[in-house]
C-alpha cells in the first residue's frame, strides 16, 4: 500500500515551490529593468538623432518615415510631446502647419465637395498652394493622414474615411459616417464610377430598396452626392469628390 506524504514533506513542498516563485519574480523584475535600461538608452539616441537631423526630417518625406518609424518602436510620439525636448525640437510643426493647409483646402472645396475630399486630391492642391520649392513638394500621404489626425482635437468635424484598397477621404464636416454610408463610398470608388444607383447597391450589397435609398437620400441631404435624372433607365448618384471633372475645376 502506498504511504501518504507526511506534514513534513508537503510542507517542504510548499517552500520550495514559494522559492521557485520568488525566483521568477526576481527574475521578471531583473528583465523588466534590463528592458526599461535599454529603452532609455534608445529614447536619448533618438533624441540625439532627430536634434542631428531636424532640418532633414522635416524636408524628407521618406525620412520623416522612418524616423516616426523608430518613435513608435520604442513608444515615442513627438507630435503629441507639449513640453521637454520634443517641444524645443519642434518637430510636430511641420504637421501642424500642414494642418492649417489642410483646413484652408477644404473650406475651399466644400461648397462643391459637401466636405469630402480624396486623399490624393488633397495632396495635389496643398503642392500647387504650398509652392514649387523640392521641400514644399516632400509631401507624403501618410504625412496628410498623420496631420488630419492631429486635428480631431477639434472635435469630429475632421476624420478620414477608408474607402479601400489604400484609398482615403478626408471628411471635413461635423457628423461621423455610418456604416451604410461608408459602404456606399467604397462601392462607388471600387466601381470606377463615382457613381451608384439604388440598383448597384441592392445587386452588389445584398440591400433591400429602402436601405439602399435611405442610405442615399442621407448622402444627398449633406450634400455628398448629386442626384441625376438624366439616364432613362434609373436615378443615378454622384459624389463629387470623386468625379474627376468636379477635381479637376477650380
Amino acid at each position: 500500500m502506498r504511504r501518504r506524504a507526511g506534514v513534513g514533506a508537503i510542507q517542504k513542498q510548499k517552500l520550495e515551490q514559494e522559492k521557485y516563485r520568488e525566483k521568477g519574480s526576481e527574475i521578471q523584475e531583473n528583465q523588466f529593468q534590463q528592458m526599461s535600461k535599454q529603452l532609455e538608452v534608445f529614447r536619448e539616441n533618438l533624441e540625439e538623432f532627430a536634434s542631428k537631423h531636424k532640418s532633414e526630417i522635416k524636408k524628407n518625406a521618406q525620412f520623416r518615415r522612418q524616423f516616426q518609424e523608430m518613435c513608435a518602436a520604442i513608444g515615442v510620439d513627438p507630435l503629441a510631446s507639449g513640453k521637454g525636448f520634443w517641444s524645443v525640437l519642434g518637430i510636430g510643426d511641420f504637421y501642424y502647419e500642414l494642418g492649417v493647409q489642410i483646413v484652408e483646402v477644404c473650406l475651399a472645396t466644400n461648397y462643391k465637395n459637401g466636405g469630402l475630399i480624396t486623399l490624393e486630391e488633397l495632396r495635389t492642391r496643398l503642392i500647387a498652394a504650398r509652392g514649387k520649392a523640392r521641400k514644399h513638394q516632400d509631401i507624403t500621404n501618410e504625412d496628410l493622414l498623420a496631420a488630419v489626425k492631429k486635428l480631431r482635437i477639434f472635435g469630429n468635424g475632421f476624420t478620414v474615411v477608408s474607402i479601400g484598397k489604400g484609398k482615403w477621404l478626408v471628411q471635413s464636416v461635423p457628423g461621423e459616417l455610418n456604416l451604410d454610408q461608408t459602404q456606399v463610398l467604397q462601392k462607388a470608388s471600387s466601381l470606377g464610377t463615382a457613381w451608384v444607383s439604388t440598383t448597384i447597391l441592392i445587386s452588389d450589397l445584398g440591400w433591400n430598396e429602402t436601405r439602399a435609398q435611405n442610405a442615399l437620400n442621407h448622402m444627398v441631404k449633406e450634400g455628398l452626392a448629386w442626384v441625376d435624372t438624366q439616364d432613362s433607365n434609373e436615378t443615378l448618384y454622384w459624389f463629387p469628390s470623386m468625379f474627376a471633372e468636379c477635381v479637376s475645376a477650380n
